[in-house]
């Protein structure tokens, strides 16, 4: 099958899509929801490159059909053992070429209704390259803007549950958009960044806005793609503030992975010397030794977020409306998301 549209990956009438590229292949990038049962390993994969490039290139594809053969025959006795006769998989390698080819030979000799993908990865990759590099981004951007702890975050999920349209880069990207940011289980690459953003971009209605947190262009190690960023360059805002108390509050919670881990935390703390000094990150540094974390989410805001915020706000964007919050609870974020949503059509949304 050919890959017209990223759409297709939503409609097609298949039960699971396989990759079968060697694991590192896959764990650079990989078309989302698809599974890595690759035919060569990364080992197996070089050794048959080998073989074709130096040596012999009938050898290295008899080797490697004989490879593909064992490893194939490893993935039908394990995780497709429970798949039955009705099963639909649609499977691609990098280019449509022989790796795909060959399991879905397979697959058809079983008698499972198969498909690959035609110019395999390359074709979808392609298609993501287009949607994020060439296209402007067609929903009308509404960033929703105000300082640490203002639970911007948390007020995006409250968005997408009373109908919102809503893009959670900092979730994508994981990583909390600061010095405190990156989560346990690492980021993404950018191309599994921009695979995932891509096609959550087919979901949306361009017709309605969607809304963002407010990010620099870089979230971590990951770049917001052009189109994008220049959709929230332009976009108008939405303001939230809190008191200080409940953002520190919030932020002690929000941060519990990183408080319960001293040593990981001592060291984003040391991070910030260059900016305070010693003394002030030692006397931090006291504030996590005693678990007076809510205190220590206090300061940091005081003195470290909200002068950095004020200087990077940005003057002269649009305000849509703020919202002066007395809290951070559920009910309260319920409340403005609901408001923000029901307003969308007298904003033109």
């Amino acid at each position: 099958m050919t890959l017209r549209a990223l759409t297709d990956l939503t409609t097609l009438p298949f039960d699971e899509v396989i990759d079968v590229r060697s694991p590192s292949e896959y764990a650079e990038d990989h078309i989302p929801g698809a599974i890595n049962l690759p035919v060569l390993s990364d080992d197996e994969r070089a050794r048959v490159g080998t073989i074709y490039v130096r040596e012999d290139r009938f050898l290295a594809r008899k080797i490697g059909a004989a490879l593909i053969a064992r490893n194939a025959a490893a993935h039908l006795q394990g995780p497709l053992a429970d798949r039955d006769g009705g099963w639909r998989p649609l499977v691609y390698c990098w280019r449509g070429g022989q790796r795909s080819g060959s399991l879905a030979a397979i697959f058809g000799q079983i008698g499972w209704r198969v498909d690959t993908v035609a110019g395999g990865y390359r074709a979808f990759r392609r298609l993501v390259v287009e949607a994020l590099y060439d296209r402007p981004f067609a929903p009308p951007v509404v960033l929703i803007d105000g300082g640490t702890g203002t639970a911007k975050t948390r007020l995006l999920a409250h968005l997408a549950a009373a109908g919102g349209q809503v893009i959670d880069l900092e979730g994508m990207a994981r990583h909390r958009g600061s010095v405190f940011g990156p989560t346990g289980a690492g980021q993404p690459t950018q191309k599994t960044f921009e695979s995932g953003l891509a096609m959550a971009m087919t979901r949306l209605d361009p017709a309605r806005p969607v809304y963002l947190e407010a990010e620099s262009s870089k979230i971590g190690n990951i770049v917001v793609p052009p189109s994008l960023w220049q959709a929230m360059l332009a976009a108008p805002r939405i303001g939230l503030s809190a008191p200080l108390a409940a953002r520190a509050a919030h932020l002690a919670a929000d941060y519990a992975d990183l408080t319960a881990d001293q040593d990981r935390l001592a060291g984003v703390l040391d991070r910030l010397v260059r900016y305070h000094g010693h003394a002030q990150v030692d006397a931090w540094k006291a504030l996590a030794a005693e678990g007076a974390f809510a205190a220590l989410a206090e300061d940091l805001v005081r003195v470290h977020y909200d002068p950095r915020y004020a200087r990077q706000s940005r003057h002269g964007a649009t305000r849509l409306a703020g919202f002066d919050l007395p809290d951070l609870s559920d009910d309260t974020l319920t409340a403005v998301a609901r408001e923000i949503v029901a307003g969308e059509r007298g904003r033109g949304g």
